[in-house]
């Protein structure tokens, strides 16, 4: 699977020299492992790989006792995996890190020696339990890593020219066109139904059977749920509800989290761990309101009021959809074809969330519920920031719009009352591209552009 973070890692590679290791940070299955390797392989002399998932005794206890002792420490290491280690042209890998904290702990001094690059994966990498009795490095650079891409899913389909196609129109804000557009939404529906696991694309790509893409996925929930209850004991209950209540508060029209639905008089306080811990551990998006879309969207951060959005919207299809054990070929068939008899209004807000949120935007919606004044009383899905603050026109509003038919009274509203704060206002739709009375609408599969 051709991934763009291999090109991030080539560019730490190249740039850093040795002089910081490089952490990439995931939920479950997202792909870590696999890009490793292949960087390992293809771009040093010689790797060495530790899975701690399922490293030995003799191994973990080279980091307990030869970490003063650097020479002895990487002659075992060398002897025990049968690998020559080359200065500066080899990599050592510690995989799944956070099942051995030790191991995170050690990169201090082996990037202090200097002779060889390290590289990290982990899941649930920040959670309390994994960063017990240790020093976080300094040393550590991070990198996030999503599920695959609109753009990557296109390449796992054999689909190389469809997305600089797509980014040309973007750029030049001009239509596809009724067959470049209808092509671009079929694969899109595709991406949308399948997700960016890369177990669930590698099984579509082989299979184009939506069935066996079904139980991937319900596989890797499966894997989620477990590790709730392993990692989050103490409060697994809480995630748990929390994580199986995501597909029913995104079907509400308010898709804001109502914590009355776990439990009657539950309170923010009581939650924000579990909510942190599915956050965290990358299963879940947070989107949180800001009390006005202005410059420092953080600043303007009510942490009391938040969505929740799926890491994948291929995996919230399953979860949302479980009723009789897997997600049957016809109702996939609707949801191609478009013909869902329910709001799929959740499907689309959770896909456009997925993408902004992989090409580096933080998640923030506007919400003002005035009773008082209608002029006031507005809902805008998300806020993005501009890469270049300038003195004004820093925000873009952005309205998901799932059907056909819809009302911009919210943008609208928005756009009168804050004209000095914002800069182009998008429209994310199934339809083609146009501009209308400064309002800029975007197909779906354009999001990642924004």
């Amino acid at each position: 699977m051709k991934r763009k973070i291999y090109d991030k890692l080539l560019k730490w590679k190249q740039e850093q020299q040795g002089e910081t290791a490089l952490l990439i940070d995931g939920a479950r299955r997202v792909g870590k492992s696999y890009i490793v390797k292949e960087f390992a392989r293809r771009e040093y002399k010689s790797h060495i790989l530790i899975d701690f998932n399922k490293a030995n005794k003799e191994v973990k206890e080279l980091f307990e006792n030869y970490l003063d002792n650097l020479d002895m420490f990487f002659m075992h290491l060398s002897s025990y995996t049968s690998t020559q280690l080359h200065e500066r042209e080899s990599v050592i890998v510690f995989d799944e890190v956070q099942q051995y904290p030790k191991a995170r702990a050690a990169i201090k001094y082996l990037v202090e020696d200097g002779r060889y690059d390290y590289i990290e994966t982990g899941s649930l990498i920040s959670i309390k339990k994994n960063v017990e009795g240790i020093v976080i490095p300094s040393e550590e650079e991070h990198l996030k890593m999503y599920p695959m891409d609109f753009e990557e899913f296109l390449w796992a389909m054999g689909e190389e020219m469809l997305m600089p196609f797509i980014r040309s129109a973007f750029e030049a804000k001009r239509p596809m066109g009724q067959l470049m557009h209808r092509k671009a939404m079929d694969y899109f529906r595709q991406y949308f139904i399948v997700g960016g696991m890369p177990q669930a694309v590698a099984k579509y790509a082989e299979t184009k059977d939506f069935a066996k893409v079904d139980r991937v996925k319900r596989q890797i929930i499966e894997l989620y749920r477990n590790d709730i209850s392993k990692y989050a004991k103490g409060y697994d209950t809480k995630v748990r509800s929390i994580f199986d209540e995501i597909p029913s508060q995104l079907q509400r029209h308010e898709k804001r989290f109502r914590l009355s639905a776990l439990k009657e008089g539950a309170r923010s306080r009581d939650y924000e761990t579990a909510f942190f811990w599915l956050d965290d551990a990358m299963i879940m998006n947070s989107c949180y309101n800001a009390t006005e879309p202005s410059i420092g969207l953080r600043l303007n951060q009510d942490n009391s009021t938040m969505k929740c959005y799926m890491v994948d919207t291929g995996l919230l299809i399953s979860h949302a959809f479980d009723e009789s054990g897997i997600v049957s070929e016809e109702l996939y068939r609707k949801i191609m074809l478009d013909k869902l008899e329910i709001n799929n209004g959740m499907l689309i807000e959770n896909i456009v969330a997925q993408m902004l949120r992989a090409s580096g935007h933080k998640l923030y919606f506007y919400s003002s519920p005035s009773a008082k004044d209608k002029e006031e009383r507005m809902e805008i899905d998300f806020l993005i920031a501009k890469s270049k603050v300038t003195s004004r026109h820093n925000i873009s509003p952005i309205e998901v719009k799932s059907s056909s038919r819809y009302t911009l009274t919210s943008l609208r509203k928005c756009m009168a009352k804050y004209r000095n704060f914002l800069s182009t206002p998008y429209v994310i739709h199934a339809g083609d591209v146009k501009e209308e009375e400064g309002i800029l609408f975007l197909p779906l599969y354009m999001t990642p552009l924004v």
